[in-house]
């Protein structure tokens, strides 16, 4: 099943006359830039969207609520919309967004970063000083294709325990 799009403009009018905002990204992504009273309901954890007269879901660029349609539009019992664009549209609209910019970049961001880094260096190094550097590359991604195949990913679990990715206390 497919949910109808709509525009930014047409979604701030349903949310302001009482249509529930889903944001599906991960808390890391909700922390640091959201929708004001957008609530924070993770794809990979959600539930029954009730006693709600609409719905309209997000995510950042409209590409995961668009794949995963069918099961946001299970997931309500009422008229579901997908925001068209995203947090990035309803920011190109010039509609209000909280940013966090003190909160970490997203964790998958920073396994690419990290990820992309180390098969770089482990080639430079390969090439330039030894050829056994070349096992970092591999190594690195043999990683990001068992993470792929499995769901699970080493570095981004270390990652997370890095202090940086850790929420002080308030």
């Amino acid at each position: 099943m497919t949910l109808p799009t709509i525009t930014p403009d047409e979604a701030r009018r349903l949310i302001a006359s009482g249509a529930a905002l889903i944001d599906i990204r991960a808390p890391d992504e909700h922390a640091r830039a959201s929708i004001p009273g957008a609530q924070n309901r993770p794809l990979d954890t959600l539930g029954r969207i009730e006693d709600a007269p609409a719905v309209v879901y997000h995510c950042r660029t409209g590409m995961r609520t668009g794949a995963n349609a069918a099961r946001l539009a299970a997931a309500a019992d009422c008229p579901a919309y997908l925001l068209e664009g995203g947090l990035d549209a309803w920011r190109a609209a010039g509609l209000p967004v909280t940013e966090d910019r003190k909160a970490p970049i997203e964790i998958m961001r920073q396994v690419q970063i990290t990820a992309g880094s180390l098969v770089v260096l482990g080639v430079v190094l390969g090439l330039t000083v030894q050829t056994a550097f070349l096992g970092l590359a591999a190594f690195v991604g043999a990683g990001l294709v068992f993470a792929g195949s499995t769901g699970w990913c080493g570095m981004a679990r270390l990652l997370a325990m890095m202090p940086w990715n850790r929420r002080q206390a308030a």
